[in-house]
């Protein structure tokens, strides 16, 4: 006969800590309010730091700064609100989510507008303008999430093609607004989601290959002449000092002035001339440059690395192939967010509309980044 001093099977289920219901005396005040401490504290650094530079970039425009100040706390508050929301409904819902992004982009190819050149925005009455790619850059790695964490992992040939097909459409949608910066970080933000969930080295290394073969076919029937320009411009911006290599020959400028320590704050001329272009939004971090130096970029660098890390330790701290997955992909698309702007700005990248997070000026950009840290957030507290 059995003894009845074995544990029931059900005991632990009972008394697990699941879905961050634990007990309330063996859980810290953070953990109640699904919020992480140390994520938060680099959050709030870097708002503050983004805020007085902009404040400078912005040739000391109060009502700017004011703008931005709101975006931050709205961003904060909805950061707050789906943090405390289990992982499991995320889940749930990221087809759904997807299915709606991919349907705002075909409303945009339909009935979108046109704003220099492109059309990417759709008019919603009463509410205003919308950009549905936004929505992509945290609806396509929850989608490819969902679906590579109902099978088991690493996937399978047939998961990874299905994947690619994920990804791949809202990737053309973007593209041919054209946005090809936003395309792009949409198309990274799903691989990687898969190259987290296991994907081989040999399907890797073909999948180098094939777009190293797609490329010269790319330069020649898909990219639009603008884009052209802004690549030939990457190797020699001298040749058009006045036209297409102005961005790039100021902002080196900028950078270069700064020096060590930088010139001050509030005493960079550059910007303050308006010879820096866009010093508030994509080539902020010139204006920061020029005006904290060296030690100033070491230090914003310092920040950008401490969210990074602390975002890959939640990721693998996670019980779940879907909290683990998505976390690692959004610490993965921070870290692309600030390389591809640093490089951009520093002359190592074609210029492209990315820009800076929590420093470049911008409501909408905080708020969807503010989402995914809220995101991050509940996959570490909720349990």
């Amino acid at each position: 006969m059995p003894s009845r001093h074995l544990t029931p099977p059900n005991r632990f289920l009972r008394y697990a800590p699941r879905d961050g219901f634990s007990l309330r005396e063996n859980s810290s005040f953070w953990h109640r309010i699904h919020l992480d401490p140390w994520l938060l504290c680099f959050l709030f650094l870097n708002a503050c730091l983004g805020l007085t530079v902009l404040y400078s970039a912005s040739v000391q425009d109060t009502s700017m700064v004011m703008k931005q100040a709101m975006s931050f706390g709205i961003g904060f508050v909805v950061m707050f609100c789906m943090a405390q929301i289990p992982p499991r409904i995320y889940q749930a819902f990221s087809p759904y989510f997807y299915a709606m992004g991919v349907v705002c982009l075909f409303a945009v190819m339909a009935v979108g507008e046109i704003r220099l050149g492109a059309k990417r925005w759709i008019n919603i009455p009463g509410f205003g303008s919308v950009q549905p790619s936004e929505f992509l850059k945290i609806g396509m790695p929850m989608m490819v999430a969902w679906y590579l964490s109902r099978n088991l992992l690493p996937p399978k040939f047939k998961h990874v093609i299905a994947s690619l097909l994920l990804i791949g459409i809202p990737f053309l949608l973007i593209a041919e607004q054209p946005d090809l910066g936003t395309s792009l970080l949409v198309l990274g933000s799903g691989m990687f989601v898969l190259f987290l969930a296991g994907l081989s080295w040999r399907l890797i290394f073909a999948a180098v290959a094939a777009v190293a073969a797609v490329i010269p076919i790319a330069w020649e029937f898909l990219l639009h002449d603008y884009q052209k320009k802004r690549v030939m411009t990457l190797f020699n911006p001298e040749a058009d000092v006045l036209g297409s290599g102005w961005n790039i020959m100021q902002s080196k400028t900028a950078i270069g002035s700064g020096g060590i320590s930088g010139k001050g704050y509030l005493e960079g001329s550059q910007s303050h001339l308006h010879f820096l272009p866009e010093g508030h939004t994509d080539f902020v971090i010139a204006a920061f440059s020029e005006e904290f130096g060296l030690i100033g970029i070491l230090v914003l660098m310092a920040i950008y690395f401490c969210i990074i890390i602390r975002t890959f330790q939640i990721s693998l701290n996670s019980f779940h192939n879907y909290g683990r997955l998505l976390a690692g992909a959004f610490g993965l698309s921070f870290f692309v967010y600030v390389f591809v702007n640093a490089g951009m700005v520093s002359g190592i990248l074609p210029v492209v509309g990315v820009p800076l997070p929590f420093m470049s000026y911008g409501g909408t950009a905080i708020i969807t980044l503010m989402s995914t840290f809220g995101i991050i957030m509940s996959i570490h507290t909720h349990r």
